[in-house]
Formats: C-alpha cells, structure tokens, sequence
C-alpha cells in the first residue's frame, strides 16, 4: 500500500512538472519577439499607402530607364540636377548645406550634402551599386550561323543561363569611337522597336539535350539572340546586318571594338498580384538601393549634422573591379578632396584616416527571400520574406558589423517606425556579399542592410513595394542624424 502511495506521489509530482513546464514554454511562444512579427502593410500609419503606391510608381520609371549602370548614372544626374545639385569643381562649393554631385567615369558617381560638423569627424555614407546581371557583346559580336546572324556574347554576373532564353531581349550601351564621338545605343525598349532571342530547342526534338543539368541547360557559349534573317542579293544576314550598323550609326565594324553593348530584357517594370503589392523588374539588384540611396538624398531637408553621401558604384557582380568599382580610391579620394576643401593649407592625410574612422556606412544591396515554392533552399529560422522589413544581413565569416553597431542602427530602426528582419544563409548552402567590405578596410563602421527578392538574379525579380519604402526611409533617417 505504502509503496503504490510513492508511486502515485511521484506520478502527481511528475505532471506538476510537466504542466509548469509546457506553461511556461507555451508562454515563451507567445512572448517570441519574432513570432509576432507582422507583416509592414499592416503597420503602415494612416495614410501611408498612398504614399507608398507614389513612391513605387516613381521607381518603377527610373527602372524602366535605368538598365545598365550607364543609364542609372545618367539618370541619377538628372534627376539631382533638377534638385539643385551641381558639379563638384573648385573648393568654395564645400559649405553648410551644398549640394555636391560626383561623378566618375560615367558608369558611378557620390552625391554629397555638406554637413554642419567637419568631414574629419565623420559621414554619414550609403554605399550601393548600379550594375545587374546582364549578358554583353564580345568584340567581334556578329557571326553568321545556319542563314541567320547572331550576337557572339558573355555573360556578366551570376545568372541561370537557361533563363535568358525565349526572352525579348533589348540593346543598350554606348559605343566610341576614334575620332572621339560616343554614340549612345537604345534598341528594343520603344514600342515598335525590334527586339533580339537567344532561340530554345522544341520539345519535338530535344531529345538529346534532355541529360542536361539544371544549370546548363543553357551553356556560355549557346547565349547568342538572332539578329537578323534577311539576306542580301550576293552577301550573308551576317553582312547584311554589318552594313546596316555601320550606315544608320556612322561606326566602322572596328568599332565594336570599343563598345559597351549589352542585352537586357526588353520587358517594362509591373505590378505583381491582384493586390499589386509587388514589383516585378529587371535590375532590382541592386538598382532598388540605388534608387533608394539617391533619393533620400535629393528629398533631404535642411543642413545634416554630419556630411551625407550617397555612393554609387559599379562591377560589383564582378568583384567591384576597375576605377568604378568600389574597390577603386574613388570614394577615399573623394572625401580627401571635400576635407581638403575645408582644410585648405592645413589639410594632411591624417586628415582623411580621421575622416574614414569617423564615418558611418550602411552597404546597402538587395537579399534573397524565403521562396514559396522552394523554402527548403532556406533556413527558415533566418530567412528574410518579402513585406517585412529592411534586412539587417549576418552572413558571419568576418562579414557582420560589431555588435555595438548593430544595437545603434537597430535603435535608429525603432526610433523612426521602420520594421526590420534579418538574413542568414543556410549553413554551407548558400551565401553572399556586397560593396561593405571594401569600406570596412579602409576603418570605416559598415553595416550591411538590403530588401528581399524573389527570383534574384532573374531577368525578373520581384520586390515589395513596402519594403522598398521603408528602405527610402531608414536611409533618409540615416542621412538625417
């Protein structure tokens, strides 16, 4: 008797226990800060839709412009210009409140606003990049193949070739010449136009294609659009095409040698969805930061405490190479010439080191989100999805912001409404960087922040129009300080 009483004892101390335990577990849920996460369209204030539906349609019209790195620096200028900013020519421009426009090359630039405090003690700098993945010419691009004529291209940046297929496909660049003329290209974006497809194989006799593996459907070599069809009385579509070339812009065949010509999609920015939440569009990464950064900028009020400067780079999908790249002195040259400008005789590289210690950085690009279709490719746990929030990325491996930094920007964040979320890739699955570590290297504070995207890398990537936003407003909060 005294034995099955023990028993019993024990079994009622046993569900006491449990039932305390699975309460305060059941409490712990229902306490989790991120499971109370909602998503951004439902913390809108009063109002704000509107505003946020404006705003989209805006960037929606530089995208359709905007197609290369070229077309995003042209643009960029212009719409600075029309807001009051002007070259940077001699040191007297360097004042409270001046409105400074850098450019380099064309292909990047730094619109700066002159804060009230020194530049030695510090700026506030959003870094970014203009160019996207897109597939180029090579230098001697048209070749004749079965009676057709095709673009010989490369590809530039990561994509899935079997992507760029069956797909309208449009021509811009530049190309010069020796005799100093630029002539600027633009084919396939205007109604009426021609556009150019890099051709698929049919289902009826593809069957020796079929052991392909997902990422070479397509292979490097086979990325060539048509590009013509018709042929002349005594020469090929390929000479045809040459001729025609060289008589409408003026260029000799050589010339192609000196090009910039690279095929974009041919499709126009649109809404996604019955509830047209969504953006769907080419060259969303990174152009959404680019957009993002230059407007908050142009839209900035009053005279900053702190020097604001938004930089916008390029090649990033290659390393961020070359003298536009932010891998190049550009940025540091630039905040030298500025500090110099204030310091006159008494300026010393000293100077610029104190400067670029000072400095606040957000590297800003775009994330990949939790995909509906195919979530297992991400760690659920750490995954950014679409409509909720800015992404503070941790991709770890030296890569994160100190934790001290992080606290100040996340207390930036809250101070101004703005949601936010986080990104970390799947454990040796995935991963990913930007323009950050280059600024960190030079001992500046870098934080890197984004906005998810479907489809990355795609010739049609998705975005919501509420995390854009909110990306527009941690950075004019961020200039604002």
């Amino acid at each position: 008797m005294l034995r099955n009483y023990r028993r019993l004892l024990s079994l009622a101390v046993l569900l006491t226990i449990s039932a305390t335990f699975s309460t305060k577990i059941s409490a712990q849920d229902e306490g989790d800060a991120w499971a109370k996460k909602k998503s951004s369209w439902l913390l809108l204030p009063p109002g704000e839709r509107t505003k946020v539906q404006d705003f989209s349609e805006d960037y929606k019209n530089y995208l359709n412009i905007a197609r290369s790195a070229l077309g995003s620096t042209r643009e960029v200028i212009r719409r600075a210009r029309a807001a009051g900013f002007t070259e940077f020519t001699k040191p007297e421009q360097v004042k409270p409140g001046a409105r400074l426009l850098i450019p380099n090359r064309d292909r990047s630039l730094i619109l700066a606003m002159i804060g009230t405090d020194p530049i030695v003690d510090g700026s506030r700098v959003v870094g970014t990049h203009q160019d996207s993945p897109h597939i180029e010419l090579k230098a001697r691009p048209i070749y004749p193949a079965e009676g057709f004529a095709l673009f010989k291209t490369k590809y530039y940046g990561g994509i899935k070739k079997y992507q760029w297929s069956n797909l309208p496909l449009a021509l811009a660049g530049r190309i010069d010449t020796t005799d100093g003329r630029t002539v600027d290209i633009s084919i396939g974006l205007n109604p009426g136009e021609p556009v150019f497809v890099i051709p698929d194989a049919a289902p009826h006799s593809d069957t020796e294609l079929r052991n392909r593996t997902y990422t070479n459907v397509l292979q490097g070599e086979e990325l060539d659009p048509v590009i013509g069809s018709i042929p002349g009385e005594k020469s090929s579509v390929a000479v045809e095409v040459t001729q025609f070339l060289m008589s409408t812009y003026k260029i000799k065949e050589e010339d192609l040698v000196s090009a910039e010509l690279a095929l974009v999609p041919a499709t126009h920015p649109e809404d996604v969805g019955f509830d047209r939440g969504l953006i769907g569009a080419y060259g969303q990464d990174d152009r959404v930061s680019s957009y993002c950064a230059a407007r908050a900028i142009i839209d900035l009020k009053g005279t900053p405490k702190f020097t604001a400067l938004a930089y916008l780079s390029n090649f990033e999908e290659m390393g961020s190479v070359n003298n536009t790249g932010a891998g190049s002195q550009f940025l540091n040259s630039t905040i030298a010439r500025l500090i110099g400008a204030q310091r006159g005789p008494a300026y010393n590289d000293l100077d610029l080191r104190r400067a670029l210690h000072n400095s606040q950085v957000i590297s800003a690009d775009a994330n990949d989100s939790l995909n509906p279709i195919f979530p297992s490719t991400s760690e659920a746990t750490n995954a950014a999805r679409l409509g909720y929030g800015v992404t503070i990325k941790l991709y770890g491996e030296g890569f994160d912001a100190p934790s001290e930094y992080v606290a100040k920007m996340r207390g930036l964040l809250d101070r101004n409404g703005i949601p936010w979320q986080t990104h970390t890739y799947k454990v040796d699955f995935g991963g990913g960087g930007t323009i950050g570590g280059f600024m960190s290297r030079e001992d500046m504070e870098v934080i890197d922040f984004g906005v998810p995207l479907l489809s990355m890398h795609s010739p049609f990537e998705m975005s919501s129009k509420v995390d854009v936003w909110n990306f527009y407003k941690t950075m004019a909060a961020f200039f604002a300080q």
